[in-house]
């Protein structure tokens, strides 16, 4: 049993309080999953520049200088900002690489939650409150944004096995359920090259959908194609750069409830993380429907919505 939510912002006037509602929204699934918890934001994008997302679980050590270290390494510029045991890297986009390799040499246990041009992920083993209190994400502005409280049950209760996981540039995913065939697809995305860090379920269900896009699908397509080729029980919520999808599986035996306005559309595991948000009481509200795909997009229509086969 896990908690989920996400908010999509349609009315730009909300973005500066994207950070504190997506806060109270998770806050209120604690009962759900007491052991880590996470949320994705996606912010303001900086021309030609990559976010790079870090953890170390001995910060003063690890961020003492990391900028400077990088810095020489890359020949080129780094700017760092630090909340607790995070740090967000911003680099040239196409240093991206170079930089995440440099960073196992000169900082070997420092883990990359994100990376992407607006994207951001923080996550650490707690409850949503003291969480979110870590890294001030009540004060965190954006488009829109995702978040997780889990209550482990296929693997450990680490920093790496908390929910959002991103596998692809600006994407993430969060996930209620168990993926009964992680085991075997894990073992068959790396053989195809795809780098999965985890024995998290979830970490292979959102690189799935990676692999999906990197070869040509839309979200909606990764999304539809995950119910025939993913086992087991789930409801997943993913963000993306521009905007946000929601699936369950056929059985759709994990609870979800969606709520849309003018301003925006949100996702909850429960109606209760919906019930503080501007105008819900005026919102269209729905269960989501088995095997069936919901996206929504900043660069396209409003809302869509595809039945699988």
């Amino acid at each position: 049993m896990c908690g989920i939510v996400g908010l999509f912002l349609k009315d730009t006037s909300l973005e500066p309080q994207l950070g504190d509602m997506l806060t109270d929204m998770l806050i209120t699934m604690t009962d759900r999953g007491p052991d880590s918890a996470g949320i994705a934001i996606y912010g303001s994008e900086t021309n030609g520049n990559a976010k790079l997302t870090v953890q170390s679980g001995a910060p003063e050590r690890d961020f003492d200088k990391l900028d400077d270290d990088l810095r020489k390494r890359i020949k080129g510029k780094v700017l760092m900002g630090v909340k607790d045991t995070h740090a967000v890297l911003s680099i040239k986009a196409d240093q991206v690489a170079a930089a995440r390799e440099i960073l196992t040499e000169i900082r070997p246990d420092v883990r990359v939650m994100s990376h992407g041009s607006t994207l951001e992920i923080y996550k650490e083993v707690g409850l949503p409150k003291e969480v979110a209190e870590r890294f001030d994400i009540r004060h965190m502005s954006g488009t829109h944004g995702i978040g997780h409280t889990r209550m482990a049950t296929e693997s450990a209760v680490t920093t790496m096995g908390a929910h959002p996981f991103n596998t692809g540039v600006d994407q993430c995913l969060v996930h209620n359920g168990s993926l009964s065939n992680h085991n075997s697809l894990r073992r068959k995305l790396r053989r195809l090259g795809v780098h999965i860090e985890t024995e998290n379920d979830t970490e292979v269900g959102a690189a799935y959908l990676t692999w999906k896009m990197q070869k040509g699908s839309t979200l909606g397509e990764a999304l539809t194609s995950s119910l025939d080729d993913l086992d087991g029980f789930f409801t997943f919520v993913v963000g993306t750069k521009d905007g946000f999808g929601v699936v369950r599986d056929p059985i759709a035996c994990k609870p979800a409830v969606m709520a849309e306005t003018d301003q925006y559309v949100a996702f909850g595991s429960e109606y209760r993380a919906l019930v503080n948000l501007p105008g819900i009481d005026q919102a269209r509200v729905w269960e989501p429907e088995p095997a069936t795909v919901y996206f929504w997009s900043h660069n396209a229509a409003p809302t869509a919505q595809e039945k699988a086969a």
